[in-house]
This record gives structure tokens, sequence and C-alpha cells, in this order.
């Protein structure tokens, strides 16, 4: 289809595209923002993009984004390995680590389950997680997933497969909004919801 767009161009509107929250205009407008900018800052967008990808890995115990093998949590021998916080992905732990009151590790799932998936895990990092609390040594595993129906579904999921490892299962407080992200609460609601953190077995992880 004719976009009227030279075709290099119009492959830049699509790949921009394709990125979560870009749609069709503001593609276009980045595009074309980018064509415009001079060569330093358009090429220097290009090599910051090219040296995340090259430099940048999975934490090889948490699975947050690190350039070593183990991130600079995890390998800080200040923070308390007998906690472990569960989050869907690493801006979740951007966020609890702002909030600078949480001292323990964390666990990154890259992602949550959908309503439609059931209590497939596969395509989360649950494995790992269950070979961190199995290999002893910890004693809580705190269920820092949305407040929403994938995330509550999510720790429901986890609270089970946890059942009879002996550890402490929690789930944040109810503070935070139903449907909320985690990523967008401010530090105050975030503090209430770690400190009435509550037990979680199966039956109540669903919220209620």
């Amino acid at each position: 289809m004719a976009t009227g767009y030279p075709e290099t161009l119009q492959n830049l509107i699509e790949a921009l595209g394709r990125l979560p929250g870009i749609g069709e205009r503001s593609a276009e407008r980045l595009a074309i923002y980018l064509l415009k900018a001079d060569g330093e800052e358009a090429l220097g967008l290009a090599e910051a993009i090219r040296e995340v990808k090259a430099k940048l890995m999975a934490c090889r115990a948490c699975f947050n984004f690190s350039a070593d093998a183990l991130c600079p949590i995890c390998s800080d021998d200040e923070r308390d390995a007998r906690t472990i916080m569960v989050v869907e992905g690493p801006k979740d732990l951007v966020a609890f680590e702002r909030l600078g009151r949480y001292r323990g590790l964390y666990h990154v799932l890259m992602g949550h389950l959908s309503p439609h998936e059931g209590s497939a895990m596969s395509h989360l990092t649950t494995d790992r997680l269950l070979e961190r609390v199995r290999a002893g040594g910890v004693d809580e595993v705190i269920l820092a997933t949305n407040p929403n129906a994938e995330g509550d579904g999510t720790a429901l999921a986890l609270a089970r497969r946890l059942e009879g490892t002996g550890v402490r299962v929690t789930r944040l407080a109810r503070g935070l909004p139903s449907g909320f992200s985690i990523e967008y609460a401010g530090t105050e609601i975030l503090a209430d919801a770690l400190d009435g953190r509550r037990s979680s077995p199966p039956e109540e992880a669903r919220g209620g």
C-alpha cells in the first residue's frame, strides 16, 4: 500500500510502531523527528540500542537485567538473602528499590499468567524460583504481583507451587487499588502495602 513515504522511512515507522504503547501516529512523529535530527543524535540512539542489547543479560539468580552474571542486588552481601520478593517485571523491582525500605532479594517472573492460560507457567521463571527456595536459606517469599486479575491469578498459582517448601508465603496488603500497576504506585502506597503484607496460603491468594 502506497504511503507517500520512501520505503526506508516507512520501514522505520513500522518498526517503531511495533513498540509497546506506540501507535501509528506516534511512530510516524518519532520517525520524522529522527530523520530531521542531526546525525550525532540519531546515531547515538542507535548505538544506545545496540549497546544495551550487546551488554545486558538476565541475572542468573533473579532474572533482573544485569551487565554481569549476577546483578548488583544479588551480589550484595548486605542484602537479606532470607527474603525473596517476587515481582512480574524489572520495572516493579525498580519501584521497590526506589522505596528504599526493602533489603531482601528479588525474583523477576518476566510476565504473569493470563486468565485463558490457567495454571500453565512455562513462560515464567517459576522453576528457577522453586530451585532457589528448595536450596535452603529462604524464610519468606513475598508475592508482589500486581493487584489485578492476572497478578492475583499468578500469586495463587505461585502460592500453590510453594506449598510444602516450608517457607512463609506472604502477599502485599490490599492497599494498592485493584487494577493498579505497581510500577506507577507512589512510595507511600508501596510502603503501606509492604508493611501490611499478610500470610498468603493458596485459598487467600486471590485477594479475598
